[in-house]
Order: C-alpha cells, then structure tokens, then sequence
C-alpha cells in the first residue's frame, strides 16, 4: 500500500528554518522529520512512499539520492573505474521513495490530483509533511476497511493555546488547568483513502481540506478515526523547539521503532 506525503508547502510560519529548505527537511533530532514520518509508516510494514513536491523539492531528492553515501561507511575508487562499496547497512532497507515534483503554487488536493498515476492499488494513505502521531497505523487501516467509504482522516482533540481558570464566587479560583484538551475533534492528517476520491479533486487551486472533504462528507464518504495519543504539528518555531527537546530527552511519543 503507498504512502503519499505532501512536501510542497511554503512553510511560511517557520521561516527561521524554511528559508532555504522545504519544511518535510527541517531536522528534529538530526534528522528531517520527514525521515520521522516515513519510519512510523515503516514500522507498521508501509515502505513505499510517493513525496509530492513543491517549494525547495530539489533539496528532497539529493537527500535521497545521497541516501546510502551519508548514512553508510564506504570505499570509493576513483578515476576511470570509479566504485563505491557501502560498509553494513542502514536500517531504511526496501523503501521505495518515488519522487514526483507537483509545482511550486499548486494547492494539496491538485499535488494528491498530479500522483494518481503512481497509486496502482485500490487504497493508499497519505498524509502531510509535518505532523508526527503515535496513531497504530495497522489498526487505522482496518477501521478503514472495516467501514467500506472512500475516506477515513485520524482526528485529535486539540489542545487550547492557553491555561483555563475555573472562577468560583468572590472571584476565587476554583481551578486551574494548564493547556487542557478541548471538545470537539480536529484534522491531523494520516488518511486512509480509496481511489475514488481522485473523482473529487480538481486541478492546481483545489485545495483537499476544502471542499474535496466537504463534499465526502456531504456525501456520507468520510469517516474519523478517533486517536487520543499524541499528535503534533510542526508550524511554528517554537514547535520545532518543543519536538527536539522530547527527541533529545527521550520522550518522543512517535518513536515507535527500535
């Protein structure tokens, strides 16, 4: 089953780090979290991957084609007989990473439009370049499947930008909560999707979160995957702090491989 992830994005709240390359690239824990996104798909037996690219893509595609150079010892010979032989091997073996350039201003439903000819199966999940979730992804697909719709998106609640104060009478506190969990369910991405909804989507300005998914949902094709584990987008600068410091400390709740 593909894996197809949306790298185009400007990145334009992070520009601290997106000025010279495309958010999907932006390292957490020394690698791009990008790599983080594959390796919880890999861990759950999804290793074929289509990355839509956009902004800066072409820094995505020497990443990959100096994949094995940069994460392997090896010998090189030079000159006419040039070689190289890679020492052990790294533990990203069988992916399959397909590398499709969807344009600098295309929107995210006309990227999903411009790969349907690299999906040769009935389903496929995709997903966006910059959230990291401990969702089972194994257990995403069969409720997928379990269903029988066109669409399937894992959903969170969100967390509010701000502590909530319980007031009591005489303006006494009653009680405090740090940054709760809200009601309601938001988007985090890590779909599940049929081959019918590229019946849904349009050309470059169609935009996947609009009405592609308004009219599944109008049309009874959409369903949620309630998760209530972590999720967390990387937007903003202060984000990407937050990632590296759980990477660094050892509590990074995404890290579902060895």
């Amino acid at each position: 089953m593909k894996v197809v992830i949306l790298c185009g994005g400007l990145g334009t709240r992070l520009r601290e780090e997106t000025e010279f390359r495309p958010k999907p690239m932006v390292e957490v824990g020394g690698r791009p979290i990008l790599w983080h996104i594959m390796k919880t798909y890999a861990h759950y037996g999804f290793r074929e991957f289509v990355l839509c690219l956009g902004y800066r893509g072409n820094s995505i595609k020497e990443y990959f084609l100096n994949y094995e150079a940069m994460n392997n010892d090896f010998s090189i010979s030079l000159g006419e007989k040039s070689q190289i032989r890679y020492h052990g091997s790294h533990a990203e073996q069988e992916f399959s990473v397909t590398l499709a350039d969807t344009g600098i201003d295309c929107m995210t439903g006309g990227r999903l439009h411009k790969i349907a000819r690299y999906i040769d199966a009935d389903t496929f999940l995709m997903t966006y370049g910059d959230g990291l979730i401990d969702v089972n992804i194994g257990d995403l697909v069969k409720f997928h499947k379990s269903h029988g719709r066109i669409a399937t998106v894992t959903t969170v609640s969100p967390i509010s930008r701000f502590g909530l104060i319980d007031l009591a009478e005489n303006d006494r506190v009653g009680s405090f909560n740090e940054k709760p969990k809200t009601d309601g369910w938001m988007n985090a991405g890590y779909f599940v999707l049929n081959r019918q909804v590229f019946d849904y989507l349009g050309g470059d300005e169609c935009i996947f979160e609009r009405e592609p998914l308004e009219r599944l949902a109008q049309d009874g094709q959409l369903m949620a995957y309630r998760h209530d584990g972590f999720f967390y987008a990387m937007d903003t600068f202060r984000e990407y702090q937050h990632l590296n410091e759980l990477w660094s400390r050892g509590a990074a709740p995404w890290r579902a491989w060895a």
